[in-house]
């Protein structure tokens, strides 16, 4: 079990999951955050402070946002595990689901 960022996520990017997360183990695309399956040791730390409520443990996450559990999965699918997002910095892309995406800031 993991923890899943879904689409409120997408044009916000707040951060201060990234700030909560221990592990290093949220990581920054273009519109929004990833959490990486294989870093994440399911704290939950980083669902209590996301200000849009965009990140579910992948058990309780919406059925209409299901298919965000793969959407973080393969964003990871050629980065493997970086270890550290903090060393990695922010990744120039997103899973081409999400860069496909209307803007959410048109959306609200």
């Amino acid at each position: 079990m993991t923890f899943v960022i879904a689409l409120h996520c997408v044009d916000v990017k707040d951060r201060a999951c990234i700030d909560e997360c221990p592990l290093d183990c949220i990581y920054e695309g273009e519109r929004m955050l990833y959490i990486q399956p294989d870093e994440c040791i399911d704290c939950g730390a980083c669902e209590p402070v996301c200000p849009v409520e965009a990140i579910f443990c992948e058990d309780d996450i919406p059925q209409e946002w299901q298919h965000f559990t793969t959407v973080n999965a393969e964003f990871f699918s050629d980065l493997g595990t970086p270890g550290s997002s903090a060393k990695l910095g922010p990744i120039g892309r997103d899973h081409p689901i999400v860069a496909a995406l209307p803007s959410q800031d048109a959306v609200a």
